[in-house]
């Protein structure tokens, strides 16, 4: 078996929300191809101590606050890559070319259109998800109130909904569904539908998410990429699955105990921990979520905190939201 290659990357945005990216030179492995900025760990350094090495000696800025995005295991032909990848919050100095490579701030949306190794597509698709996914129930009969407190929500800054509907509110509301996209599409919000791929279509939203039963139904990813796939997992079989055919995120679940299902054994924060460490594609935490969650889901390896009744059973539910979104600034 090869050795794998531990690699540190660091994700470094400029407050019009560009991302800085260095390109490799000609004459190296997977030369003139555009990377993250960081390099190989050495034997006597941890990951964050590479970073902050690498990103002083490379383009000399000194961190300041980060915390880890995703960790990506990625077999090229020749190699296996243990990529580590941290979002850089802050730091002290100018982000420049300090070793002769070309490099650049790019837009997010440009980042699609870009040649990356490989590997890095997975740390793309954790970089375009909030740290935050909403998940709703089915409207009351007062769908009034519940737009109310749906737009409040976005308003607060929440950027990704799924709507974990009954088959018989989705064939009988449908007019619920497009009045809750269009109110969310006016805030950059996308809504996900906890249904099939054709219903997906149909109603005319983002992405489709998938129980655990429909995923390992499927052998293929359901929709195109231009829609968003996510799906339900609870063990290493599930996010092995889901991984296989290429969802964009997946929820893990339950981490701990919740009132919903009592008789569920949660996973724990450990056992959390060590799912998300094997898994290359982003994982939200859910079960018995609460804000404070969130810095804990992100030193597990999360991408964030997934919410159910913690929001919609809350006396203050715009509260809780905002602490949501804005933890970690």
């Amino acid at each position: 078996m090869k050795s794998i290659i531990p690699v540190s990357v660091g994700i470094i945005f400029n407050n019009a929300g560009d991302v800085f990216l260095a390109k490799r030179s000609p004459g190296s492995n997977q030369g003139n191809l555009w990377e993250f900025p960081g390099g190989k760990i050495d034997n006597n350094e941890d990951s964050l101590e590479t970073l902050r090495r690498e990103l002083f000696e490379e383009i000399g800025i000194e961190i300041k606050k980060t915390r880890r995005l995703i960790s990506i295991k990625y077999q090229y032909p020749d190699c296996l890559i243990q990529l580590d990848a941290w979002l850089v919050k802050s730091w002290k100095g100018t982000p420049s070319s300090k070793e002769g490579q070309l490099t650049r701030w790019f837009k997010l949306a440009e980042l699609k259109d870009i040649e990356f190794p490989e590997a890095n597509r997975s740390i793309i698709n954790s970089l375009k998800l909030p740290e935050f996914y909403l998940i709703s129930p089915p409207p009351s009969d007062n769908s009034e109130a519940y737009l109310y407190a749906l737009e409040d929500f976005v308003r607060k800054g929440t950027r990704l909904i799924q709507l974990r509907y009954d088959e018989q509110t989705i064939k009988s509301r449908p007019y619920v569904i497009r009045e809750v996209t269009s109110l969310c599409h006016k805030y950059g919000a996308k809504i996900m539908l906890n249904s099939t791929a054709a219903d997906v279509i149909a109603h005319d939203v983002d992405g489709v998410h998938l129980t655990s039963t429909r995923l390992l139904q499927l052998n293929e990813r359901p929709l195109g990429r231009h829609y968003l796939v996510s799906a339900s997992c609870h063990n290493q079989m599930e996010l092995s699955h889901a991984e296989r055919i290429k969802v964009d995120f997946v929820v893990l679940s339950p981490v701990n105990k919740t009132d919903s299902h009592p008789d569920v054994e949660p996973l724990g924060w450990d056992k959390f921990g060590e799912l998300v460490k094997n898994c290359n594609v982003p994982v939200f935490a859910l079960g018995g979520m609460y804000p404070d969650d969130m810095e804990k889901a992100w030193q597990y390896g999360a991408q964030g905190i997934s919410m159910l009744s913690g929001i919609w059973t809350s006396s203050q539910p715009g509260e809780v939201i905002n602490r949501c979104v804005t933890a970690g600034y």
